[in-house]
């Protein structure tokens, strides 16, 4: 009986500490008794997808920023389904999905129930800046999946077109401040986006320029950009965000913005105004400015981000599947 007893109670306190961890938040190595190979069956899920399509680091990457931007991160972009946020349109050309998929499959074998899918993407997001050759952080853990996705709540993402006070407000609503900002947009050093979503500045801006142009756009790099995207071309043909580094994840996105060839008019916009061009100058380490270190400050930002509207404890679910609530 005593043995029983002491059963019982051994167990009772195992469950008020996982009860109690769970209060606590997300945190780094929530998974280490649990599923300790977490992290490394993320890695090489999305190492081998990454291996035969690298295009899914960046997608994984703004997947997860998606993601945070619409009830917080709980993967409610992944859920399937007619007027979900996947089926949005800020989010109808993400890739990556079957990499969260595969990892999910996997933990299930391995860990039955235990892995969200939001710490999932949030590990592949940090994992697609490891491959683009950035420089890692540690991932803190354990958010639970949201059960509610809908397309409309898309309207509080940053869009292509916003100014900076609108993205700057965006932002703060989530918690994040002007160097949050510049840093996490530096993402788009890896990746591309389609014609459709800056066509508007080479041929029909709003400007007294002759060629109807964006005067921001360095007049040089104009003709590379409109022989890449001409009038009347292929709306959803993929063109680089970070000329010349598209693959690498460093600091030469902010270059490119110094020398007026951004290619998203929001991101050009990070140089144009004073309040959120210091920053950019400062990871480019410009004189008389405290340098910056534009890898150490993405993932500080990144871990910022994570955390936004998170669900834990008995919040929200571990789904079974990542593309269907339970």
């Amino acid at each position: 009986m005593a043995v029983l007893t002491s059963i019982c109670l051994f167990l009772l306190l195992i469950a008020m500490a996982a009860a109690l961890a769970q209060d606590q938040g997300t945190r780094v190595g929530f998974y280490s008794y649990s599923c300790p190979q977490v992290e490394s069956i993320v890695k090489e899920t999305v190492t081998a997808h990454f291996n035969s399509n690298p295009t899914v680091a960046p997608g994984l990457l703004r997947m997860h920023f998606h993601d945070c931007f619409v009830r917080g991160c709980d993967a409610s972009i992944l859920i399937a389904g007619s007027a979900t946020e996947r089926t949005a349109g800020p989010n109808s050309l993400l890739r990556g999905y079957e990499v969260i998929d595969d990892a999910k499959t996997r933990l299930e074998i391995a860990c039955p129930g235990v892995v969200s899918c939001a710490d999932i993407l949030a590990l592949a997001a940090r994992d697609s800046v490891l491959l683009t050759k950035g420089v890692g952080w540690k991932v803190p853990t354990g958010r639970r999946d949201g059960r509610v996705s809908v397309a409309s709540e898309t309207a509080n993402l940053p869009a292509f077109f916003d100014s900076i006070v609108v993205q700057k407000q965006k932002f703060a609503d989530k918690g994040l401040n002007e160097q949050h900002l510049v840093s996490l947009v530096g993402g788009h050093t890896i990746g591309t986006s389609a014609c459709q979503f800056f066509w508007d500045r080479l041929y029909n801006f709003n400007s007294t320029t002759g060629n109807g142009a964006d005067p921001s756009i360095d007049p040089a790099f104009l003709p590379q950009l409109q022989a890449l995207c001409p009038q009347n071309g292929d709306a959803n043909r993929r063109v680089a965000l970070d000329t010349g580094s598209a693959d690498t994840f460093d600091g030469s996105f902010f270059r490119n913005l110094k020398n007026g060839r951004g290619v998203l008019e929001s991101d050009q916009k990070l140089w144009t105004d004073a309040s959120t061009r210091s920053y950019a100058q400062r990871f480019l380490g410009m004189r008389g400015l405290q340098a910056l270190s534009f890898n150490v400050e993405f993932g500080r930002s990144m871990v910022k981000m994570s955390n936004v509207g998170v669900k834990t404890g008995t919040e929200g679910e571990i789904r079974r599947v990542c593309s269907a609530i339970n």
